[in-house]
């Protein structure tokens, strides 16, 4: 009877601690917790998350567990997990989820991330965006990508640096002893042609001085002319305006006169056209007849006896009777 008593005992001691250890595991899990809201979400890439994955409020505390994990039977390249969170955590209808880990050697985790704190609190049971994760073969292939573009900029870095080596060789060769003993002579000719000619700039500097404060008066002078003529030119556009009919009326007389006159000089052409061959003919008349009185001019100058009788006396000869 000792020996099975003893049995007894031990059986209910190893039925305790078993019931007391899967209490403990259950209490751990929150299965015996308040049940939260559950929250779904896709991603196209899990990221190594499971049915337990922990997760959190934005890198902080644990606030619950993902449930389950399917693929989407609407779009097989994504898959839906459903979470439970604690109640009371403000997850917003704006919030979002990612995947990440704390350590680069931790497993990942879930991390809600929390909306505006004016937007509405999310439903239970509702759907929340995420963001998608980027596995270290995403960056893998990202880094593949940039290489060809980083290996030409190292080639035109290459490049760059060979064209500035080549400037950097003519500069060195520019500045050799033979030309910096050159640029050191000229300087220092320079500095004794300033020092020689120093007085000479210091007096030509003094009369520039000294024209300049002459021009002064004559610059106020031509001021004083500008505002003159400026004050002629406001009187006289005031007689202008004053006497402005009296000489709207004296330009259209004189517009008349003009048209007048343009009338009569059309007449006198219409005229010389039309008489032209007459007036040639009177002009060569006139010529001939000045022609004449040419000639008659010359005979009498020359033999004015042609006034008394019509022709010469006969030549006496020595020893004639008359």
């Amino acid at each position: 009877m000792g020996a099975r008593r003893e049995q007894t005992m031990v059986g209910v001691f190893v039925l305790v601690a078993g019931a007391l250890l899967l209490f403990v595991v259950f209490a751990l899990s929150g299965v015996f917790g308040a049940r939260g809201n559950t929250y779904h979400t896709y991603f196209s890439f899990a990221g190594g998350i499971a049915p337990g994955t922990i997760v959190r409020y934005s890198g902080g505390p644990k606030i619950g567990r993902v449930e389950t994990l399917k693929i989407d039977p609407e779009n097989p390249a994504r898959i839906e997990v459903t979470f439970n969170v604690k109640p009371g955590v403000p997850v917003k209808a704006d919030s979002y989820v990612k995947i990440m880990s704390m350590t680069p050697l931790s497993d990942n985790d879930m991390e809600i991330f929390p909306g505006s704190p004016q937007g509405a609190d999310a439903s239970n049971g509702g759907w929340l965006p995420s963001e998608p994760y980027v596995d270290f073969n995403s960056i893998t292939e990202r880094i593949n990508d940039l290489a060809p573009q980083a290996e030409a900029l190292l080639k035109t870095l290459n490049e760059r640096a060979i064209a500035l080596k080549e400037t950097v060789d003519r500069f060195n060769d520019l500045l050799n002893d033979q030309n910096r003993a050159n640029i050191s002579a000229t300087i220092s000719n320079a500095r004794e042609m300033l020092e020689e000619d120093q007085p000479v700039v210091r007096s030509t500097l003094q009369h520039i001085n000294n024209a300049t404060n002459q021009l002064q008066p004559v610059l106020d002078n031509v001021q004083r002319t500008i505002n003159q003529a400026n004050q002629a030119l406001n009187h006289i556009d005031a007689v202008v305006r004053e006497n402005r009919p009296d000489v709207r009326a004296s330009v259209l007389e004189l517009r008349k006169s003009l048209a007048g006159m343009t009338q009569l000089t059309t007449q006198l052409n219409q005229t010389l056209d039309v008489n032209s061959d007459n007036i040639d003919a009177l002009l060569e008349n006139l010529r001939q007849i000045t022609d004449n009185m040419k000639e008659f001019t010359e005979k009498i100058k020359s033999r004015p006896y042609l006034l008394i009788r019509s022709s010469a006396p006969k030549e006496h000869k020595p020893g004639e009777s008359k």
